[in-house]
């Protein structure tokens, strides 16, 4: 009796072992493969450390015009966002202590290369991606300046953008939370 018991239980574990690999390969149905041409559309997004910006350079000075031309419709000429669009120059400067950054703010950003990469891909609503590399430079250069962050004569490009220390840069929770050390074995 207690033979056939061992081998009983011994069969069950050997199936149970079996079957582990097919259902850890369960397929949900859930999103597809991307095409190489939608791999290939995302190979412009610029990530913060900058690496994909295009050669160019602005500034604030020389976007002013630029964004009384193509960005003031939306975004009210003094760049507090009006019916269709966010605010993008916060209620009082950047370089103020108490200055608490509020969602849609350039300023609220991490890295200012979310705001050449946004701009760039996005701008102007009504006619996305066509600004050429120079003003978008020089947009963001001019947002970056109103919100107290550069000074007005900074030239921004491939080399400095990456390196604007944000107000908020260390205001989000990472991506990858660090826990403290894991729990003593039999915490629970």
């Amino acid at each position: 009796m207690r033979c056939s018991l061992r081998r009983c239980l011994l069969s069950l574990l050997m199936v149970a072992i079996q079957c582990t690999p097919a259902m850890a390969q369960r397929v949900y149905g859930l999103g597809s493969q991307p095409h190489q041409e939608e791999i290939k559309a995302l190979d412009h997004v610029v990530g913060p450390a900058g690496k994909e910006l295009p050669a160019g350079r602005g500034t604030a000075k020389e976007g002013a015009p630029i964004y009384a031309q193509k960005c003031a419709a939306c975004h009210e000429p003094n760049s507090t966002g009006g019916r269709v669009s966010n605010r993008l120059v916060g209620a009082v400067p950047a370089n103020d202590p108490k200055f608490k950054p509020q969602k849609g703010d350039i300023s609220y950003y991490p890295y200012a290369t979310i705001a050449f990469d946004e701009i760039n891909r996005a701008m102007p609503a009504n006619k996305p991606g066509s600004l050429t590399p120079d003003e978008v430079y020089s947009v963001v250069a001019y947002l970056l300046f109103k919100n107290g962050i550069i000074r007005e004569g900074d030239a921004m490009d491939a080399k400095s953008l990456p390196k604007i220390q944000m107000p908020n840069r260390n205001g989000f929770i990472p991506a990858i939370p660090v826990w403290p050390a894991p729990p003593k074995p039999g915490w629970y």
